[in-house]
């Protein structure tokens, strides 16, 4: 039987991607007091990269913003993950923190931001607000137009 935040995502007509596996020494998230702490995700579509490139140079804004949507549908994957498949134990998303490759006269970063924000909150409803942070990036790995960490409150058990 799916859960709510499982029909939700079926109403929005979204899939998630398979969670990735670490590109280097560290987990992809990590539990610890109720809190699922997410390492940093990309744009990326079952193990393959999306949006490479600078945004302000190579792409969009709108190109970035659909970067860092794709990029938070892949924190999701990973927070269910960590709550065992059940993202009905999603008590709030409590804070993102964003890069984004982008050319250094590039000031529009909380837009591109607000791919990922937007779609916490279509997901996740008031729960989906969060604190955040964005910074622009002179280059990511693998040349991702963007990277983006997640905490979220899952509650004890």
């Amino acid at each position: 039987m799916a859960g709510r935040i499982e029909a939700r995502l079926a109403e929005l007509g979204l899939t998630l991607p398979e969670p990735a596996s670490p590109a280097a020494n560290y987990v992809p998230y990590l539990v610890a007091r109720g809190l699922v702490f997410v390492s940093a995700q990309g744009p990326i579509w079952n193990g393959e990269p999306r949006y490479l490139g600078r945004i302000g140079a190579e792409l969009s804004l709108e190109q970035g913003r659909a970067a860092a949507e794709l990029t938070a549908l892949n924190l999701v994957a990973q927070i269910k993950r960590a709550c065992a498949g059940d993202l009905d134990r999603v008590r709030r998303i409590v804070r993102l923190g964003g890069f984004i490759n982008a050319t250094p006269t590039f000031s529009q970063l909380p837009q591109v931001m607000d791919g990922a924000s937007d779609l916490m909150v279509r997901i996740f409803d008031g729960a989906g607000r969060h604190a955040r942070f964005v910074l622009g990036a002179a280059a990511l790995p693998l040349g991702l137009a963007v990277a983006i960490d997640a905490v979220a409150d899952v509650g004890g058990r």
